[in-house]
């Protein structure tokens, strides 16, 4: 039961009104002058506190900080005879929950508490309500969608309606949009099964943009249009993430688009992110710079070629922009770069690359207390809004809004919490990744992998002759046989990249316009 302490000098003559609240299932206290309410503020913890601001003795301003020393977040709802906007600042600024001007209406009082006490649980009932109404809607637009377009429709509203639904306190709600969410990815799966092949051979005007293609089709034109363009790629970056950070970011640009583009197979930075600085598939990567492609088999750095990529895609495309490219991988090379930031004000094209979030997914897999905090996809997204919140990447942006800057704000590729084993038998040659192995003499379930036999078909280049790629689907992992059981234990709940799901492969691509 809602416990209400109401504090007034006349508190006799709102018995009725105290009657009322009683009937409507609150639990009322009353006292007729701060030195009391203080008192029992301190000793009781009440829901919220109704203080008449005109009393002798101790005035309700007077109390107010005292009882806010005592309770400091327990709501206090003001009830004044003056509308005085000085008073009223006092009041706000003493951190008044809300205000009620004599005399005093009970469905005022009423509302004014519904507010306070219930606004969280009233909302949280009426976004379930309104996504018990939408959720047939979406189930049945799996079946519709015939284009990527279509299903970033999807994924952006399911992605809206599980951040909607996070903080509600119904379990079962939370239930259906996972179970919804792992429905609409087993359909993506098969759409991505049955295209891929086409968006890599037969380019037409139903393939998306693509990695390879994002450069030509998005990013250049923007730079074209604008005096100064920075692009921010963030590795592993989600929709969702967006979608958190977002906000943090309205006092300093006005989003000019905000879409998404389709990362290629396999959805990791050594394929995703070289495809997109390189503006060519990995293949082609391999045929006319192969002393600067390793594969998966082979020893060194697999994206250590990322700026002279950029530079031969600008100067193929006639672009002659003065540009600035900068690879962030620690916190400390995000303060140098603040404290020498005079070099991206001067470019008229400048790149960031930054690694943190790859960096916080591994650090969620390899310790326990990260782990802990980041249980599931929403607890992952508060950890990421805290961590930008005070970053230097945040600084970078308000930097980037005082001097005029369009800022790009992409990834790569995006990343899955997976859950579910899938079982694999292969030599040491085969690669590493959980979401996608390359190799040869694999033995696996095909119906339970997107199989691809002969890498060049979708343009991936082969560590040798016999070769093939396998990609897990939805939240699947790949694991061996050999000791099966403890990779198990150690990898389910972890963040992954690499395979086919809509966390990986819709990527945002957002535009912002600094607000001068």
């Amino acid at each position: 039961m809602v416990k209400i302490l109401w504090v007034d000098d006349e508190i006799e003559l709102l018995k009725p009104h105290v009657l009322f609240l009683q009937s409507k299932g609150y639990e009322v206290e009353t006292c007729n002058n701060g030195y009391d309410a203080i008192d029992m503020a301190t000793e009781t913890a009440y829901d919220l506190i109704i203080l008449d601001e005109m009393m002798p003795g101790m005035t309700g301003l007077e109390t107010l900080p005292l009882i806010k020393d005592a309770r400091p977040n327990t709501p206090v709802i003001m009830v004044t005879k003056s509308e005085e906007e000085n008073l009223m600042d006092k009041a706000i600024g003493s951190k008044i929950a809300d205000y009620i001007i004599k005399p005093v209406n009970p469905n005022q009082v009423l509302l004014s508490i519904k507010k306070n006490v219930h606004s969280q649980q009233l909302v949280s009932e009426q976004t379930s309500a309104d996504y018990r109404a939408e959720f047939q809607r979406i189930s049945l637009s799996y079946q519709a969608a015939e284009s990527f377009s279509d299903w970033c429709t999807i994924y952006r509203k399911l992605t809206n309606w599980d951040i909607e639904l996070s903080g509600s306190t119904d379990q079962s709600i939370k239930e259906v949009i996972r179970y919804q969410k792992n429905e609409a990815n087993q359909e993506f799966c098969k759409f991505v099964r049955q295209n891929y092949w086409y968006w890599i051979n037969e380019r037409n005007d139903r393939t998306p943009v693509m990695s390879h293609t994002l450069m030509r089709n998005r990013i250049f034109p923007v730079v074209d249009a604008n005096a100064k363009t920075t692009l921010l790629l963030i590795d592993n970056f989600r929709y969702d993430q967006w979608r958190s950070i977002g906000p943090l970011l309205r006092g300093y640009f006005n989003v000019e688009t905000d879409d998404f583009y389709c990362a290629i197979l396999p959805t990791a930075t050594q394929y995703a992110r070289n495809a997109i600085f390189a503006g060519l598939m990995p293949l082609a990567i391999d045929k006319i710079m192969p002393n600067k492609w390793l594969n998966d088999n082979e020893e060194g750095g697999k994206n250590q070629y990322e700026e002279e990529f950029l530079r031969r895609q600008l100067a193929s495309n006639g672009k002659s922009w003065k540009t600035s490219f900068d690879k962030l991988v620690r916190p400390e090379a995000g303060r140098k770069l603040v404290d020498n930031f005079h070099r991206i004000y001067d470019a008229d094209f400048s790149v960031i690359v930054y690694n943190f979030l790859d960096i916080l997914s591994h650090a969620r897999t390899e310790t326990d207390i990260i782990r802990e905090l980041t249980e599931d996809d929403a607890s992952f997204r508060s950890l990421t809004r805290s961590w930008f919140e005070h970053s230097e990447l945040f600084t970078m942006l308000k930097l980037l809004s005082e001097h005029g800057h369009t800022v790009i704000i992409t990834s790569d590729h995006g990343t899955v919490r997976v859950d579910n084993p899938i079982r694999v038998t292969a030599d040491r040659e085969t690669s590493a990744n959980l979401r996608y192995k390359t190799g040869k003499n694999m033995a696996y379930n095909p119906r339970e992998v997107y199989e691809v036999t002969r890498p060049q078909d979708i343009q991936l280049p082969s560590g040798n002759l016999s070769s093939s790629f396998i990609f897990a689907y939805n939240h699947d992992f790949i694991v061996y046989n050999n000791d099966a059981n403890k990779f198990i234990r150690y990898y389910r709940d972890t963040f992954q990249h690499g395979g086919i799901s809509m966390e990986e492969m819709i990527v945002p691509y957002i535009v912002l316009q600094p607000k001068r």
